[in-house]
């Protein structure tokens, strides 16, 4: 290991539980506070000797950590919300016999609309993410799930089953 290298083992090992308090009060999530203070420290070590020069690495750091929590809070999928506990959804009664005839169904129903309806209906996926998965348009993924729920619904015999767009 070379000198910078040991030097920035040492900074990171001093700077990052203040670092990590920092991120967690931005974000108020210690596990999201450590990937923000992970993400800082690799940030960090890229431009290691070129902070060293400066001496002023802590307060580059934590215009890393501020710049890193900001990118994370304009992304759309960082409107998680925390909560200290998750709720078990109700249990339902077991209905063995409406789930073989469900599955008796999927099986007459060709391998890729299955998928879509897997996907969509059963592991609730988006459009743009079945599309995705499946190397498809959207558009085809619309248009298949509408009939191949169409299909399901006569393969059971009935035009009001619960599995909806």
């Amino acid at each position: 290991m070379t000198d910078a290298e040991e030097d920035f083992v040492d900074y990171a090992r001093a700077a990052a539980p203040r670092l990590r308090r920092t991120a967690y009060l931005l974000c108020h999530d210690w596990h999201l506070a450590q990937d923000f203070t992970q993400t800082t420290l690799a940030k960090l070590f890229v431009h290691w000797r070129r902070i060293q020069r400066r001496d002023a690495p802590d307060a580059y750091a934590r215009k890393v950590l501020l710049r890193v929590f900001l990118d994370h809070q304009r992304r759309s999928s960082s409107r998680e919300l925390v909560v200290p506990h998750i709720a078990e959804p109700e249990a339902r009664p077991d209905q063995p016999e409406l789930r073989l005839t469900l599955l008796e169904a999927m099986a007459h129903i060709p391998a890729r609309d299955r998928a879509i309806l897997v996907l969509r209906y059963w592991e609730d996926q988006s459009v743009d993410t079945v599309a995705d998965l499946l190397g498809i348009p959207t558009g085809t993924v619309k248009a298949q799930s509408a009939r191949a729920l169409t299909r399901l619904r006569r393969l059971l015999g009935t035009t009001e089953l619960a599995l909806r767009d």
